[in-house]
């Protein structure tokens, strides 16, 4: 493990891993609200499945220790995921926080951190589990498209939705066009969810979602703001 700064990472509060695969933008504005004193938690590790990615850079500029988890230097996916396991409980997460990590994770991990696994996915999920969001809300021609945190379960993208990012889809829009709306509320739901949770507001209860000490019938939704 690679640190920027002290294995203890940077803020204070429930110990937080982020999983990246990439360029890592939403860990950014994690980043950017913990080291604020906005986000209270701590955000102790970032693992990546890939080496050289602007994620790990990000996360070593902001002091945050790094790890480098390659499924290819392991014989095989079963053994690679128990290095993640044991990764994982050497770090003593509370938190666990996928950003853009791009593989479908084993249900023992899955079943260990039940309610205290986040994911964000670019669809108003249901709809459009999986990949290509942008592109399947253009082929369906929807009027809105978006994204939604939600918790973690085995079947993908499937878990009990947290909050939603709504934006509505305009004419001649394009793939790269909406991607880029749709990410700008990343930014906020996905701290704002962390925040919940540090605060205790939000808890996974019997598979249901309770915020403020009420069970959620449907996600949180935030449209996006006209310029």
């Amino acid at each position: 493990m690679t640190a920027g700064g002290a294995l203890s990472g940077i803020g204070s509060g429930l110990r937080t891993v982020v999983l990246i695969s990439g360029g890592g933008t939403n860990l950014q504005a994690i980043i950017n609200q913990t080291r604020s004193g906005d986000l209270a938690i701590n955000l102790r590790a970032v693992i990546s499945d890939r080496a050289g990615v602007l994620g790990l850079e990000r996360a070593e500029r902001g002091g945050i220790p790094t790890q480098v988890l390659d499924y290819g230097s392991y014989p095989d996916r079963t053994v690679a995921e128990r290095a993640l396991a044991t990764l994982l409980a050497g770090l003593d997460a509370e938190l666990i926080v996928l950003a853009g990590f791009m593989r479908i994770l084993p249900v023992e991990i899955v079943t260990a951190y039940a309610g205290r696994m986040l994911n964000i996915h670019p669809s108003l999920l249901p709809k459009y589990r999986g990949l290509h969001t942008y592109r399947r809300a253009l082929e369906n021609r929807d009027q809105w498209h978006g994204s939604t945190v939600h918790f973690v379960t085995p079947e993908l993208d499937a878990g009990p939705s947290i909050i939603q990012y709504r934006v509505a889809i305009h004419a001649n829009e394009t793939e790269t066009s909406l991607q880029a709306r749709v990410q700008q509320g990343e930014y906020l739901i996905y701290p704002r969810t962390l925040g919940w949770i540090a605060a205790g507001r939000l808890q996974l209860r019997d598979d249901e979602v309770w915020l403020d000490g009420l069970p959620l019938a449907e996600p949180v939704v935030i449209d996006e703001t006209p310029d």
